[in-house]
């Protein structure tokens, strides 16, 4: 797979797929300004976890450029304090995925705490630091995909059947992903037989994206409706669950896309292993438990249209959380770029990350 996020130095832009509307076309959208990423953040025109983070401050980046001309040189003050309403509203773009937050307080410690007082030089070290961090987070991915992979051959052997849920790949990071980071490397070490995508309704996620991830890459898979995963559990046709994840509280509590939570419950049932797969910037130790995660409620459209066109009555109501959580009993380990995490989570977590 290609690079998810293109910078353009030159033209200050940034370029991505249009991932709404994958897989039939391939479509590049282009943002100059911070509300037009902002608007790409929330439209789902790029979503997942660590891409939105890194998305996120480089739409900051793009606040810079458009804003420069209404400071003077000496007036950096009234400059960094512009830049950090700017970061709260990026921040509040999506709220369950708590990589868009440590990216936009990343970046806004960046700018608070150069002492250079020239507003050209703070905005040059803040482009060399989100070009870093779209860089390391692929590093970071292909970190998980090692771990995971080494963690799954050494546990459960080889000719495995995964399940994943929603899109946790290259498109859902700058590149290679996480969830699907531990495939792509299962698949290089020989251990993988093949996945089992689930649709992921309302916004088809595993559908569209995942299968068209692991088309591109040439890896066996089947792809399925979100409600046949407990039966084909039942039948013995999977072997392990790996999603990837949105935030993850201190005790292991782990939301991400909508249905993981049914998913972790069924594997529970079925004594099937159950993984998340997340970097170090999922991870929200200010919450001791998922119950404070806040989960973000979506437009009615997604659940009353698909591809434009209305699949339910005219008045029908909705609720449409986009993500749930999966508490930490359900959740067999914890796969990260410094290792894998095995139960009692609070205290590896902690050790893990150096808190």
């Amino acid at each position: 797979m290609e690079k998810s996020l293109i910078y353009d130095h030159k033209k200050k832009e940034i370029v991505f797929l249009d991932q709404r509307k994958l897989p039939l076309v391939k479509e590049n959208v282009k943002c100059r300004t911070f509300g037009e990423m902002r608007e790409a953040i929330y439209e789902m025109k790029l979503r997942g976890a660590p891409l939105i983070g890194v998305a996120g401050a480089f739409g900051l980046l793009l606040w810079c450029f458009e804003n420069r001309s209404r400071y003077g040189d000496s007036n950096t003050d009234k400059f960094a304090r512009d830049f950090a309403k700017a970061c709260e509203l990026m921040e509040g773009t999506r709220p369950t995925a708590v990589n868009l937050r440590w990216a936009c307080r990343k970046v806004l410690e960046s700018v608070a705490g150069d002492k250079s007082r020239k507003i050209d030089s703070i905005i040059g070290s803040l482009e060399k630091l989100c070009v870093k961090m779209d860089a390391e987070d692929i590093s970071i991915c292909e970190a998980i995909g090692r771990h995971g992979a080494k963690y799954l051959k050494a546990a459960h052997g080889k000719n495995l059947r995964i399940l994943t849920h929603c899109n946790a790949g290259a498109l859902a990071t700058c590149g290679y992903g996480t969830a699907l980071g531990v495939i792509r490397a299962a698949h290089e070490m020989k251990i993988l037989k093949h996945v089992l995508a689930d649709e992921t309704r309302p916004y088809l996620q595993g559908a569209r994206i995942t299968a068209f991830e692991l088309s591109q890459d040439k890896i066996d898979y089947f792809l399925i409706c979100d409600n046949m995963a407990g039966w084909l559990m039942k039948k013995g046709e999977i072997d392990v669950v790996i999603t990837g994840a949105d935030r993850i509280a201190a005790n292991g509590d782990s939301a991400n896309k909508i249905g993981t939570y049914s998913l972790s419950v069924l594997a529970h049932e079925n004594k099937i292993p159950f993984y998340i797969a997340a970097p170090e910037s999922t991870f929200d130790l200010t919450l001791k438990n998922g119950e404070g995660i806040p989960i973000e409620e979506r437009t009615e459209t997604e659940v009353t249209t698909i591809g434009g066109a209305r699949i339910t009555p005219h008045g029908a109501k909705v609720k449409n959380p986009a993500f749930d959580v999966s508490p930490a009993k359900y959740i067999s380990a914890i796969m990260t770029e410094k290792g894998v995490i095995e139960k009692p989570f609070v205290k590896n977590i902690k050790k893990l990350f150096g808190e």
